[in-house]
């Protein structure tokens, strides 16, 4: 028979039986189900078809909220795309599988079955860029309802805010993701390799003068941003390392004299770091409120640490008023560097208070070098604070000696 409104409607579950299909005369392929269940009796419209060597039977929808002749024009859509060579059901169910899964929970997924594979370098990078706060926006997002679009505008962002050169090895991280995602039936396509390259980016040589140092400390606000800013003048450390400095740790070395210990998971190469605190930075950290059951210094109670960095910089470019050229907050970190090389510091010292495992205590050397140089490190960062110091009160700088090699 041809299903129409009137015939299935009229009918009835054979006695005995739990389930019966009604399949259409003029259409292959299209039938009413009928399902008892706690005895109640289901009546759904299905398509049957095969493909790809399986026999499929996929619900169309519930006869009391389609008509016939809607289901049938459905069943007519699936037929069509089977005969196309497609696999409507299998389809759905990676959709619904997608579906079920935000972004951040295969991320978790893919993390974890790289972990045997990548090396531990590789490992460390895929976790700063796909958890990190670069894509952080999307992680609660469907992954199979994340477009090309919502990809473009992160990449956008971090451009503006990190620079090209991250926001190329962010993209890069969060494409090889997506092709393993692909590959696993997860999505249908990698969303990321239609966004436009950001390109290598300029390496950037800007290193700010002594009167733009003293600018940017003067134009900087009681508030966590201008805090945050100051400390990295004096300590010229990431501004990561800094923003999400928690009161935990901060304590005192075997001689007793406060310090900041930063842990490895918080630091880029992930290698611990001890900073001593000198007392122009003591008495920014002392000026921190402290609030119960909090542990970050800095940010909101909803953030673990600073995070409004590009509407905080906004504002202090705006208090400068032309008084500093362009620049990004780690011109900083390499202007520290700088000043703290011309002022005598030994290389390898510098790279010690930056905690850079390059230069002297790279390649072979670096494998016979662990010295931590915290004697050195104190003195260089002493030498800095009192230049800095010099610079802010327009005093004369003391006349500091810098302990030489062995001291």
């Amino acid at each position: 028979m041809k299903l129409n409104a009137r015939n299935a409607n009229a009918q009835k579950l054979p006695s005995g039986k739990r389930e019966k299909f009604f399949w259409d005369d003029d259409l292959t392929g299209f039938a009413l189900r009928l399902r008892g269940e706690g005895g109640r009796l289901h009546r759904t419209w299905v398509a049957g078809y095969r493909a790809k060597g399986r026999y499929r039977r996929m619900t169309i929808g519930d006869y009391a909220k389609l008509t016939a002749e809607q289901a049938r024009l459905a069943a007519k859509q699936i037929l069509g795309r089977v005969a196309l060579g497609e696999d409507p059901m299998a389809e759905r169910q990676r959709e619904r599988l997608g579906a079920a899964k935000n972004l951040r929970a295969v991320i978790d997924d893919y993390l974890a079955m790289k972990e045997s594979v990548l090396r531990p370098a590789s490992l460390r990078g895929a976790r700063l860029y796909l958890l990190g706060p670069y894509f952080r926006p999307l992680h609660t997002s469907a992954i199979t309802e994340i477009t090309r679009a919502d990809i473009a505008l992160r990449l956008n962002t971090i451009i503006r805010d990190r620079g090209r050169i991250t926001a190329r090895t962010a993209r890069a991280a969060l494409s090889t993701f997506f092709t393993w995602a692909m590959k696993q039936g997860i999505v249908e396509q990698n969303v990321v390799a239609g966004t436009e390259d950001p390109g290598p980016g300029e390496s950037r040589e800007r290193v700010l003068t002594d009167a733009e140092l003293r600018a940017i400390w003067n134009a900087c606000g009681d508030d966590d941003h201008g805090r945050v800013v100051r400390l990295l003048i004096l300590l010229g450390q990431r501004r990561q390392e800094i923003g999400g400095l928690r009161f935990s740790e901060i304590g005192k070395d075997r001689d007793g004299k406060p310090v900041i210990m930063l842990p490895a998971d918080r630091t880029k190469n992930k290698r611990s770091h001890i900073l001593p605190l000198l007392p122009l930075a003591q008495s920014i950290i002392d000026s921190v409120p402290k609030r119960d059951g909090r542990d970050s210094l800095f940010g909101d109670r909803s953030s673990a640490g600073f995070t409004a960095w590009s509407a905080a910089k906004a504002d202090l470019d705006k208090r400068l008023k032309g008084k500093v050229a362009p620049f990004r907050l780690h011109d900083i970190r390499r202007s520290v560097s700088t000043k703290m090389h011309e002022l005598g510091v030994e290389p390898h010292y510098v790279e010690a208070v930056l905690n850079h495992y390059s230069g002297h205590r790279a390649g072979i050397a670096g494998r016979y070098n662990y010295a931590k140089y915290p004697t050195q490190i104190r003195a260089a960062l002493a030498l800095w604070n009192d230049h800095l110091r010099s610079l802010i009160e327009g005093g004369r700088r003391k006349v500091l000696t810098f302990p030489q090699r062995g001291a």
